[in-house]
């Protein structure tokens, strides 16, 4: 996973400290029900009980506790006194949260995901490029080009783990560039959807020789300034993107997509 999924907190704000095993159980159980919740084997509407819960996941009640706040802050589920947890419609849903998309890549809701994001991403990279452009210091945009030039090699080279290391950095270093901080905040959900295209193959082996090129052009323009020129090519990566996944919603649609 590429961030930790225990963000829950101890009275007055601060982290909660766990021994190491209990975290990793709590980041387990956490993981089970989230993903249970978002594929819709745990219907909205429905009511499980804490003792439920307890002989689904094998642990304590107080880590089913622990989850079910982490869980309810997210939108997921409601705690109701006397009735029992109550599983929430994904229009309560924090979408935004990097967990909740995890989740849903992890379902059936996989290419729904994958079309929201895009079509996040679409409306709002290229016009962070083109503020990077205008606001980037001389270093960062000398290391975005350098940036662009290893994802050059690893894209070329097949080196599909170097390349998604790459891609992340580069998306993330475009939003901050931008002087943005909510558009910088969406880099979780950025890596979240370039992991997910990775991990579920819906990325190819080698990258298109266009899209590689695309982002070397990304960060030629936004080191010399050129903020349209950046956000055109931007333009260009995402309407690429695009096509590639708009196959695979269209193949899913079918009688007997995957």
């Amino acid at each position: 996973m590429l961030y930790p999924v225990d963000q829950s907190s101890a009275p007055g704000g601060a982290p909660t400290q766990r021994a190491p095993a209990e975290a990793g159980l709590h980041a387990r159980v956490l993981d089970d029900l989230g993903t249970a919740v978002c594929s819709g084997e745990m219907a909205a509407g429905s009511v499980l009980s804490i003792d439920d819960l307890v002989d689904r996941c094998q642990v304590s009640r107080s880590v089913i506790r622990e989850v079910l706040r982490v869980l309810a802050s997210m939108g997921l589920i409601e705690s109701r006194r006397r009735v029992g947890v109550m599983i929430q419609p994904a229009k309560a849903w924090k979408v935004f949260d990097p967990r909740v998309i995890r989740w849903r890549l992890a379902s059936d809701a996989r290419m729904a995901q994958m079309r929201s994001i895009t079509e996040l991403r679409t409306a709002i990279e290229p016009h962070a490029a083109w503020l990077a452009a205008e606001r980037i210091g001389d270093d960062d945009a000398s290391e975005l080009v350098g940036v662009a030039a290893k994802l050059w090699a690893a894209g070329k080279a097949g080196d599909e783990a170097r390349f998604l290391v790459l891609d992340i950095d580069f998306h993330r270093r475009v939003l901050a560039a931008s002087g943005n901080e909510m558009f910088e905040e969406l880099q979780l959900i950025v890596a979240e959807v370039l992991a997910g295209r990775h991990h579920y193959h819906l990325m190819p082996h080698y990258p298109d020789e266009e899209a590689l090129q695309l982002h070397t052009d990304v960060a030629h323009a936004i080191q010399r300034r050129d903020g349209e020129r950046a956000r055109q090519a931007m333009v260009r990566i995402m309407e690429q993107g695009f096509a590639e996944m708009r196959s695979m919603w269209e193949r899913t649609a079918e009688p007997g997509g995957a």
